[in-house]
This record gives C-alpha cells, structure tokens and sequence, in this order.
C-alpha cells in the first residue's frame, strides 16, 4: 500500500518579479500508470481530498500558480484540471488562478506550450522558441540586459557538464536535416528511413561474425525521439534524437517470407508502449497506454495543422514553417506568424531493406529486445513449421540502439 506526499511541498513562495505579491504553487500529474517498479501517481481526484491539499489552498494568496504534466483541454479525458481548479474556486471565488500545463472563467487561465521545450508560453499568451534568441527577440530584452547572474551560472554549470561527459564529442557532418514527421518514410531526408536502412545496418555489421548472413532488422519507430539537422552531429545530438539503449538480439535460419509477414502483423498489432526509465523490467503494454496516448494527441494535432494550408488566412509563401497554435482566446494565438508545418504518418515498426534472396531463403531475423515477447507471438501466428521461443533468441550484437547513429556518422559523415 502507498502512502502518498507531495513532492516539495511549499506553500507560499514570493517571487521578486512579482514584486513581494505572494503565490501559491502546486504542481500535478496527470492520472499515470506506466512508472517505474516501486512508485505510484496518485490520482488527482483522491489528491485534491488530502489534508495537506486542504491547508495548502486555505490561505488566500495574490495569485494560485498551477503547474503540471497534463492537458489542458476540457474535452480530453485526461485533463483533471477542473478538479483542482473546482477545490480552489470553492474557497477563493475570485482568486487569479494561472494553469501551465483554455479558459475556465474570467479570473482564470490555463496555457498549454510546448513539447519538450520546443516552445515557451509566455504571460501574454504567444508562442515562443526557448532558443535564447529567441526568448530574447519574443521579450524584446537586449543583449545586455537578458542574462543574469544566476542565469550565467547556470550556463557555466551546463557546459562544464557537457564537457565532462564528453557531449561535445563530433561523431561527423550530418549533409543535410533528417525529420520524423516532416518527410515522407521511407525517403533520403527521413531520419526513420536513415536509421533503418543505413545507420543500424552499418552498426551492426562491425566486428560482427554474422554479417555475411542476410538479414532483416526491425525496430520500433519511436526508439527516434526528435529530428537530426544538418551541421556538426555529436554525443548530445545523438542522445537527443536517439534515447533508448536497446540490445538487439536475432533468430536465425527463419524465411525472408515468415519475416516479412512478421513485421506486417507488427505494423497492424495494438501500440505497444514503453515504460519510461524501466530498462530492467520491460513491460509490454498496458490497459491503459498513457504514453502512446500521449504521442497520438500531439500526432493528432500535427497532421491537423498540415491539413490547413491557410489558416485564418494567415499563411504567406513568406512566412516559414513552424507551429501555427489556436486557442480558445479571441485573436490569433502567435506573435510570430508561420506557415504549418508538413506532416507525414509513419509506421509502428521500420525495417532494414530486404536482402536480395529468395523468399524461401533463411536469413536472420534481427530485433530490439524491446519488442521480443511480440515477436515471437507473430512469428509463430503467420507459420506453424516451427514453435518459436526465447531459447531460440540469441545476442546479435553488443552496439546498443543509442549508439547506432554515431558509428554510422564516424564512418560516413567525415
């Protein structure tokens, strides 16, 4: 049973820039079930009953600052807002309320920005890149008068942090920008196209035993976390774009043909969502794919936007791409007007290209261990020659998943 707490649990906080006005923050995450073995998220529901949550609220603050992991919006089951805003309304009617994380009455705002700090909202509710240029051109602040001395220290920290755990290292020149969703897959300037069929294939080929035999490999398409631009590629970019640290493993002697029927049943196969952080355990699914709930909102939202090539009439051919937002808030939501951002679906799972064999020809079935349980599951659905099991798989090399684009970059990039 868990016993739950808030996690820095702080009442009141005085901010200077809000001139001594006292606030009261609280933080909140969406009703999650995918952490790791050992921890819990209580529901929001159940937290807004706790005594803590009670004497939290009871003092009036100047302003109720919310700020938390969770949509924003109403109709998104999701979005547990209205439950804490409803507990704080109850006590404090009038009370400035400022969600981060739609409008809920005229005393009161919730701005939702960004995806992992691709975007900033600001507190007059435009859309902002958190590049420092930027902050700086969306603030209007000068060189001059933009850092300050904490902020310089922590620069300092950061780059002394990069440059201790080498993030500063040049695999290679990346030739030109490698997208998820904003190229076709497959095609030369996809980023899934150029880790399936060129990166991973070359990785795994050095000092392998096995790299005369044919092949097939298969991995997840979001084993990809974010786009790779043209320019210098280094340790940082490639822990950026490519997160997971997957082995991969093989099953030898199967067809080219079961392979391929295997990787069809993949792509047509239930999401199977990755538990963030958990690399020991590996569970595989979920009654409630919180994760993949997630990705598909933000999908969702990025193929909408493509699908509008004028939006409000506000598209030029001299404006360039990027986010074009719509709030719930009369007027246009962004102060930098672009034109929507090109959005391309992409599978489940990708693949190298197939060897040059008969369809009958055995070759080895290559694969993230992520995705193993599944595997194994469909390569038995489309045959029945043989009963598959873990005993069959084997360690098909020792370079990791993450690693992958940074050998490929060394060898080709330079």
């Amino acid at each position: 049973m868990f016993s739950y707490s808030p996690v820095n649990y702080s009442i009141d906080l005085v901010l200077p820039s809000l001139r001594g006005r006292k606030v009261t923050s609280l933080g909140v995450l969406f009703d999650f079930t995918g952490g790791a073995k050992g921890t819990s998220v209580q529901q929001v529901a159940d937290m807004v009953n706790e005594k803590w949550f009670s004497e939290a609220i009871k003092e009036e603050p100047d302003l109720f600052l919310l700020a938390g992991h969770m949509p924003i919006m109403k109709e998104d089951p999701l979005d547990k807002w209205p439950l804490v805003f409803n507990a704080i309304r109850a006590l404090h009617p009038c009370t400035p309320i400022l969600i981060l994380g739609a409008q809920y009455d005229g005393r009161s705002m919730a701005l939702q920005s960004g995806r992992y700090m691709e975007t900033i909202g600001k507190n007059t509710f435009t859309f902002a890149g958190c590049a420092k240029v930027k902050v700086q051109y969306h603030t209007g602040i000068k060189d001059a008068d933009f850092d300050t001395t904490l902020g310089t220290f922590i620069t300092r920290g950061l780059k002394a942090l990069a440059e201790k755990f080498g993030l500063n290292l040049v695999y290679g020149n990346a030739p030109r920008d490698y997208t998820m969703n904003q190229s076709p897959y497959p095609s030369d300037s996809s980023l899934l196209s150029l880790f399936a069929e060129k990166a991973l294939p070359y990785a795994l080929s050095v000092n392998n035993t096995r790299n005369k035999i044919p092949n097939l490999i298969i991995v997840n398409a979001f084993s990809q976390r974010f786009d790779l631009y043209s320019g210098p590629f280094t340790k940082d970019d490639q822990m950026t774009v490519s997160f997971y640290p997957d082995r991969f493993l093989y099953i030898s002697n199967v067809s080219l043909s079961d392979a391929k029927k295997a990787l069809s049943a993949l792509n047509g196969s239930r999401p199977l969502i990755r538990r963030d952080f958990d690399f020991e355990s590996r569970e595989h699914g979920s009654k409630e794919d919180d994760l993949q709930y997630v990705d598909e909102k933000y999908n969702a939202w990025l193929r909408d936007m493509s699908s509008h090539t004028n939006v409000e009439g506000r598209a030029t051919r001299s404006q360039t791409p990027g986010y074009v937002t719509k709030d719930s808030c009369p007027g246009i939501g962004d102060d930098t007007l672009h034109t929507p951002l090109v959005y391309y679906d992409i599978p489940r799972y990708l693949h190298s290209e197939y060897p040059d064999v008969p369809e009958t020809a055995p070759i080895d079935l290559v694969f993230i261990d992520y995705i193993e349980p599944r595997v194994l599951t469909f390569l038995n659905d489309v045959q029945t020659v043989k009963l598959y099991r873990s005993s069959d798989v084997e360690i098909y090399s020792h370079v990791l998943a993450n690693e992958a684009l940074g050998i490929y970059a060394q060898a080709h990039w330079n």
